[in-house]
């Protein structure tokens, strides 16, 4: 059956600066059978060109095509909402460009949409603006909800975790883009042309990956090499297709018949303790 593949990255590809063995070579096994896949990443900082640069010191040669951020998604979603409007943004590069390339205008004055991404340019002023913003009545975006981010010096706070602090400040509530918004998952589906029952998702992550796949019904692929472990599967309702230690073990081995992985047997063995 024809298939492809959503990728997630952190966690997946890599783990802050370091490669996760094996994801180069099953990206060129995906590029060598023209299986479809594409990136797909709640990290709105990057454009999808820095994606690429950055995944080519990972030896891992794509093109912007088969990238897709939440900040593009972000963008897609107020364009589609409201065309050509205003935002205040709190965010980067990726966030920025997106907007720009949807022709949203960046406004310090009343904005239609006051947008929250993933990066380190908050500042308690830029907090106030967006504060008073809301209570007039521009509404509350952001890329993604997930509160923190790994880094190679240790977690930081993310995206999720500044918009907290503006819905408990305003009163209101934000609309997060980002996975496992059916949003994002659905414009992913899209860009690689399948459908539904086609889509595997690759991700470490139970309540965006997995949880986002699950919602559309796609398949899905946990992998241990980011922030779930067998211990925590069986905290979550849902259950991915599939558990693997790594990536890695998703590039067919000519001649050898597939083993259960570890990742497999330990998802055995907690949903058997169910």
């Amino acid at each position: 059956m024809k298939h492809g593949y959503l990728i997630d990255m952190d966690g997946v590809i890599y783990r802050g600066s370091e490669p996760i063995p094996g994801a180069a070579e099953f990206i060129r096994y995906l590029q060598a059978e023209q299986i479809p896949y594409l990136f797909l990443t709640n990290n709105s900082t990057y454009t999808a060109h820095d994606v690429v640069v950055k995944l080519r010191k990972f030896d891992i040669d794509t093109t912007r095509e088969h990238v897709y951020t939440s900040a593009l998604a972000t963008a897609a979603w107020v364009h589609q909402q409201k065309p050509n409007g205003t935002a205040f943004v709190i965010g980067e590069g990726g966030l920025l460009n997106a907007l720009a390339d949807v022709n949203y205008a960046i406004t310090s004055e009343q904005p239609d949409y006051v947008i929250v991404g993933e990066g380190r340019s908050l500042n308690f002023e830029q907090a106030e603006k967006a504060h008073r913003f809301i209570a007039r009545g521009a509404h509350l975006v952001s890329t993604n909800a997930d509160t923190w981010c790994p880094t190679d010096h240790g977690p930081r706070p993310g995206c999720g975790a500044i918009v907290a602090m503006l819905e408990a400040a305003t009163g209101r509530k934000a609309y997060h883009v980002g996975k496992p918004n059916p949003f994002m998952m659905r414009e992913a589906r899209k860009k690689i042309g399948l459908s539904t029952d086609e889509v595997i998702m690759i991700g470490d992550t139970m309540d965006t990956d997995i949880r986002g796949a699950t919602d559309l019904s796609f398949q899905s692929i946990l992998v241990l090499t980011g922030s779930t472990t067998p211990e925590t599967l069986a905290e979550y309702p849902f259950r991915p297709s599939r558990v693997v230690s790594s990536i890695a073990e998703l590039v067919p081995k000519a001649g050898k018949e597939r083993q259960p992985s570890p990742g497999e047997t330990l998802l055995r063995d907690a949903m058997l303790a169910l």
